[in-house]
């Protein structure tokens, strides 16, 4: 039975981060991990992220930057409206896609848009933005419990896990049910600090399904200078530097926008 899992969001590159946080995961005995979609975008060198999730058995989803890199589409389908944001987006888009493997292209293009197991007694579903949408923005200040009562219902899960938005919550619903959102591996949280998120999610004996929040320390300053080297623009480096987000601020709502240096 499966009763602890590990849930990495969005890599978006960060092969460093990323070889920390399965460190710290098979630390801690975890059952499985998986990865919940997003393994390009913002950092440098693509295909160093592909050997370590194939090393460690992590299961992975399709985000909205998998499927495009994968189809080799015209851009990431990110869900951004902002003309500042679309594009740096396209800049980090272009650079992923163009150093990218053929196989791991094919590896992105298969995978599938959803999982699902059973946590202990509960129904976990892991997407990357919302069983609904694959680049669906879930903000915590924005989604009423009502709606994430609706959207476990509908989907019949217990447990949802998404990421995307690129900031973790959750919110503890009717019935011991859950929606997460798990963090990102991929770039720091916009609040100062240089530190990425990975979740937890463990069924207890008594039913009740405990969440962690994870904080992962790496080598950022070494990933900045790999990015620099590689020509990726200046406010994705001093994003991982201070740890405040320099582009896809739009995107935030006012509550979350607040949190940060915006």
């Amino acid at each position: 039975m499966t009763t602890r899992i590990a849930c990495f969001g969005g890599i978006y590159n960060n092969y460093l981060a990323l070889e920390a946080a399965v460190r710290d995961a098979r630390r801690r005995g975890v059952d499985a991990m998986y990865c919940l979609g997003d393994m390009g975008a913002f950092g440098p060198h693509p295909d160093r992220v592909f050997p370590i999730l194939h090393d460690n058995n992590v299961l992975c989803v399709q985000g909205n930057y998998d499927d495009s890199i994968g189809n080799a589409f015209d851009d990431c389908q990110c869900g951004y409206t902002d003309p500042r944001d679309n594009h740096f987006a396209q800049i980090s888009y272009d650079y992923t896609l163009a150093n990218t493997s053929t196989e791991n292209r094919a590896f992105l293009r298969a995978l599938p848009k959803e999982r699902r197991l059973e946590l202990g007694s509960s129904r976990a579903l892991l997407c990357h933005g919302s069983p609904r949408k694959v680049n669906e923005f879930l903000w915590e200040s924005t989604s009423s419990t009502h709606f994430l009562e609706a959207l476990l219902r509908d989907h019949d899960a217990d447990v949802i896990a998404a990421t995307h938005t690129g900031i973790k919550w959750r919110r503890e619903l009717s019935m011991n049910r859950h929606f997460v959102n798990v963090g990102v591996l991929g770039r720091p949280e916009n609040d100062g600090r240089t530190n990425v998120w990975y979740t937890v999610m463990e069924a207890c004996s008594n039913g009740d399904l405990q969440i962690e929040f994870v904080p992962i320390e790496f080598d950022h300053l070494r990933l900045a200078g790999e990015m620099q080297n590689e020509g990726l623009p200046a406010e994705f480096v001093e994003a991982l530097r201070t740890g405040w987000w320099t582009t896809c601020l739009e995107v935030l709502p006012a509550k979350e926008r607040r949190r940060g240096a915006a």
